[in-house]
């Protein structure tokens, strides 16, 4: 397994794509048929529409880790800047307000963004394509069963995919494990002290092969959080990542982050501990805390991602296009790695 450290590429010994282009091409449709209406099914999720950009003071844009620039433009009939989205997390808990959804019922979407500050790797693109869901939840379901509940379903679906595209697809693999292992990033921490917060993950998968880590977004022992979370859309004690052993590039692949939303009293907590409290003068952030939006849980699973690791590819670029380096894209041919 080398390692190309100017763009942090992963490029696996004798490589080689199991599916030509156009197999590849009928494989993706496959994936992404196959999986949105299963986990429609699972999660009682009706598809909408979603836009693509946001206007900035609305506050509903999602910051991410708060250091990655939105892209932005003017409308010239709206005399105003828009921004596309970074994710649809907010968005969608106005939504089911808006559209008048039911406790238990939700709604999923295709969400397409621009990241300009990524760095380019085996799994991270500019382009980004993901499903967005979210469905409501009541005071009573809010809890950690709830979420581990929603996390099997997922997963059930992702293996529903997989053996479907497997029956179609001889070459390709059934690998994943439908058995989840829950841990918290404290729990995980406190196993392994001694390693960086991505080889912990790479240890934990490696032996459980499919996990949910829980609760990200808080401090550790260390001060600081296992990754970043945004402040005002996650509670931070009832979320997490849904990761994989991808055999292929011998590491751990997050396919899904989700969780249960703040309330009220989450979001006052976490604007506080994330120094953010001028967010409370946003529109949505007025909503949640006068408790106009209902209790919510969502997350966002990525297409290409999925498509990816379910398709054993060694770069996310065999399953997009995209825009690459040059050097990227030479170095990835060189050994067998055809970025469409």
């Amino acid at each position: 397994m080398e390692e190309n450290m100017e763009h942090t590429l992963v490029l696996p010994e004798g490589y080689w794509s199991k599916l030509n282009i156009i197999e590849t091409e009928k494989a993706i449709k496959l994936v992404k048929d196959t999986f949105q209406q299963t986990l429609a099914n699972r999660l009682n999720l009706t598809r909408v529409s979603a836009p693509l950009f946001v206007q900035p003071h609305t506050g509903l844009n999602d910051d991410l880790n708060g250091v990655e620039r939105p892209v932005e433009f003017d409308i010239k009939e709206l005399g105003a800047n828009v921004q596309i989205v970074h994710s649809l997390a907010k968005w969608k808990r106005l939504a089911l307000k808006r559209y008048g959804f039911a406790p238990g019922s939700g709604l999923y979407t295709d969400m397409n963004a621009i990241r300009r500050d990524e760095e380019l790797d085996n799994c991270h693109s500019v382009y980004v394509d993901q499903w967005d869901w979210e469905k409501i939840i009541t005071p009573e379901t809010r809890n950690i069963e709830t979420l581990k509940q929603t996390v099997r379903d997922i997963v059930h679906a992702l293996k529903e995919t997989q053996n479907k595209l497997h029956q179609q697809f001889s070459q390709i693999s059934s690998y994943i494990e439908e058995e989840i292992f829950f841990i918290t990033t404290s729990e995980l921490e406190a196993l392994y002290p001694n390693l960086s917060r991505k080889e912990r993950e790479n240890q934990i998968c490696k032996e459980h092969k499919t996990v949910f880590l829980m609760q990200i977004g808080g401090p550790l022992k260390d001060g600081k959080p296992h990754d970043g979370r945004a402040p005002d859309y996650d509670d931070w004690n009832l979320n997490g990542d849904l990761l994989i052993w991808y055999p292929v590039l011998e590491r751990a692949m997050e396919l899904s982050s989700m969780g249960i939303r703040v309330d009220q009293h989450a979001l006052e907590n976490q604007l506080k501990a994330a120094g953010c409290e001028e967010r409370k003068n946003f529109t949505f952030h007025q909503m949640l805390l006068n408790g106009e939006l209902p209790l919510t849980m969502g997350g966002g699973i990525g297409q290409s991602r999925l498509c990816m690791v379910l398709l054993e590819k060694a770069h996310i670029g065999e399953v997009q296009a995209s825009v690459w380096p040059e050097s990227m894209i030479s170095v990835c041919d060189s050994h067998g790695i055809h970025l469409l």
